[in-house]
């Protein structure tokens, strides 16, 4: 855990753009964790380290070791691309938000029963929202 001292040590070490990349990393997996319901003591738990570390890279006040980011993209159900702020839309195509893609992957790892069940619900509103 860093001291106040060694935080702002830290924050002159590193460039304007780093410390932008690591506010952003800092919100994206706060925003993460909170979509997936999770609590700070519980994704500190998964990474064998203490709520207050994983409070100080929510808020950029530390970084997390690159050997935690697979961790990290596994619990919150993203990909290390995305954990990272990567977006990969192929020639300005629009594809479906982030959140929209989570239920999609969600949906596929249902039983088929239940997938047909989900599959006609959403027909049923698509079809009324297109009168």
């Amino acid at each position: 855990m860093l001291i106040p001292s060694e935080a702002s040590l830290l924050a002159n070490l590193m460039t304007h753009d780093e410390q932008q990349f690591f506010k952003e990393l800092g919100a994206r997996i706060a925003q993460l964790r909170k979509e997936a319901g999770l609590s700070q003591q519980a994704v500190a738990d998964a990474l064998e380290i203490a709520q207050q570390t994983y409070a100080n890279y929510e808020v950029a006040r530390a970084r997390p070791a690159v050997s935690m980011l697979p961790t990290l993209a596994q619990l919150f159900g993203v990909s290390v691309d995305e954990l990272l702020g990567v977006h990969k839309n192929s020639a300005g195509k629009r594809g479906p938000t982030p959140l929209l893609q989570k239920q999609i992957e969600r949906l596929t790892r249902l039983p088929k029963a239940k997938q047909k069940v989900v599959m006609e619900m959403l027909d049923g509103v698509l079809s009324q929202s297109g009168r």
